[in-house]
């Protein structure tokens, strides 16, 4: 493959002030990162160690293998709501064992790790994550069940974790519980469904109705551990598969129990030794502009993301705005698609879905790299057939079947953000860097539109059109979408997998790369690549 050749200048004032933009953007998820990782604060992490409990995340750390890497999912889950930041609940993909699991963990510093409806989002996605890359499950389980306020977003569609675990278990895909504490109610069925159960002496405590409920209900005195206790559930009612004696030994049984599941990937293997790239992965800090209006040349990132920085670039004179190619990452062949200018024109749709089904006729993943303002518009364009081609290209995203991984770079609007495999068109994965910004279309544009459209309607109706309360009305809309549009709030909605440093793209990549793979890769058969 041709290497790359990058014209990236480090001493220019457009670097540095793009760089400097980027840092700061990345102090401010790092702020809202700590606060996830509080939980519920220093007095109830402290009580929680006086009760000589662990924390969630320590928890985590024990469980994996010793300086193996997690890629934690949703971490800003909930941001700007009136829930804490992280959603109660930890989750991620991590190596348990020489096995690549998705681990999703209850911290029980926030409300008792009681679920809310963005817990419920996060622990759902993370369950997809793992039924489509064919991932075992490890849950972490210590919650006082459902966030009683919210029941009625949370009761119809909580049925769904358990659907999950049993399409799992059914799939042969095994999922393990680790019960450090409460796992009440319908929380009760997570152990119950999974297809091993370690419940921690004196800890768990695992029934469908506590004392409370069984008072009210039965008028029965009944105490925690006759209900739902470890060693009632290991030696009386069997829901119990290993008893352990405290936290540590739970996580040791959960490690041992990974050992023995005889796990294989179904993908091919990556390249041994791939190549670092030619260039510094932090040098992406001061490539894209300050200006989201400025284009910047994804072939810089891509230089500083591939291995060996090689690009085997498809149609480079063709549909010029978006550019396309083979190249390897962490060993992995993939295909790249990245917008370079921003707009999509018929040329660049054409491009995409010819390119869209090479890929899937040689059963090569595809990475998504999205700047885009969407679809062009125009007399021209739509005689032209802009419409029909970007269908085309909409229609090939959404019949791929080779693993898709998406990361927002910069813009991601209207159709484009369909059209590059936007999370209504189920990439295995999606990330967003921090300065990201997802919409309709661009703040300024879409408050346009709407003047446009009250002034034509006063027009029509022949009454005066009031130009103050226009630009107060504008004014209004811009500063909603353009908060709407920013990662953070996105990324605190779930419509991403969360915001990561531009500087660790490829490390992001090449593992969920290898988590795309413990699952076959196979592309769509029964047509052949067609020109348009």
């Amino acid at each position: 493959m041709a290497v790359l050749r990058s014209a990236l200048d480090t001493a220019t004032d457009d670097y540095r002030a793009n760089r400097a933009v980027q840092l700061d953007l990345l102090e401010r998820v790092a702020e809202q990162h700590a606060i996830a990782i509080a939980g519920g604060g220093a007095k109830y992490q402290q009580r929680h160690r006086d009760r000589g409990r662990l924390p969630v995340r320590e928890r985590i750390e024990l469980l994996l293998d010793p300086d193996s890497p997690f890629l934690e999912l949703s971490a800003l889950a909930a941001w700007g709501t009136a829930f804490t930041v992280g959603a109660t609940v930890v989750t991620g993909i991590g190596v348990v064992s020489d096995v690549e699991c998705m681990v999703i963990a209850h911290d029980p510093t926030v409300r008792g790790g009681a679920m809310n409806p963005y817990s419920l989002k996060k622990t759902l996605r993370a369950l997809e994550i793992a039924r489509v890359n064919r991932l075992p499950v490890v849950n972490l389980v210590e919650s006082g069940g459902a966030d009683l306020p919210t029941q009625a977003d949370l009761f119809v569609p909580a049925g769904r974790i358990f659907h999950e675990l049993t399409g799992l278990s059914a799939a042969g895909v095994p999922t393990v519980a680790l019960v450090f504490g409460n796992s009440t109610a319908g929380g009760a069925y997570v152990p119950g469904m999974c297809d091993y159960a370690v419940l921690v002496d004196k800890q768990a405590k695992v029934f469908l109705g506590g004392p409370p409920l069984v008072k009210m209900a039965t008028g029965e005195d009944a105490d925690d551990e006759a209900l739902g206790g470890a060693d009632m559930h290991s030696r009386v009612s069997g829901l119990s598969d290993h008893f352990a004696v405290d936290e540590r030994d739970a996580i040791r049984i959960g490690r041992e129990i990974l050992t023995r599941i005889n796990w294989r990937k179904l993908g091919p293997a990556p390249r041994a030794l791939p190549e670092e790239p030619t260039y510094d992965p932090d040098e992406i800090l001061g490539i894209v502009s300050t200006d989201t209006k400025v284009p910047f040349d994804p072939r810089e990132v891509l230089a500083r993301t591939v291995d060996g920085s090689e690009f085997d670039e498809y149609k480079p004179l063709y549909g010029t705005s978006l550019v396309t190619g083979w190249a390897q990452i962490h060993g992995y062949p993939v295909g790249v698609l990245a917008n370079h200018r921003g707009v999509l024109f018929s040329e660049e749709a054409k491009k995409a879905t010819e390119f869209i089904l090479l890929a899937n006729q040689t059963d090569t993943p595809l990475v998504f790299l999205q700047n885009t303002t969407g679809y062009m518009v125009g007399t021209s364009y739509e005689q032209g057939g802009i419409v029909k081609d970007g269908a085309k290209m909409i229609n090939a995203v959404a019949n791929s079947t080779v693993p898709h991984l998406t990361i927002n770079m910069a813009s991601s609007f209207g159709a484009g953000n369909y059209g590059m495999s936007g999370r209504a068109y189920d990439p295995r994965l999606m990330f967003a860097w921090p300065g990201a910004k997802l919409a309709v279309m661009g703040a300024t544009q879409l408050a346009g539109v709407m003047s446009i459209v009250g002034r034509a309607s006063a027009s029509s109706q022949g009454k005066p059109f009031d130009e103050d309360a226009d630009a107060a009305r504008t004014a209004a809309i811009e500063e909603q979408i353009e908060a709407e549009s920013q990662a953070m709030f996105v990324s605190g909605r779930l419509y991403d997998d969360g915001i990561v440093d531009p500087r660790d793209t490829r490390t992001v990549l090449g593992m969920s790369l290898s988590a795309t793979h413990s699952n076959t890769v196979e592309g769509r058969r029964g047509f052949g690549v067609f020109r348009m």
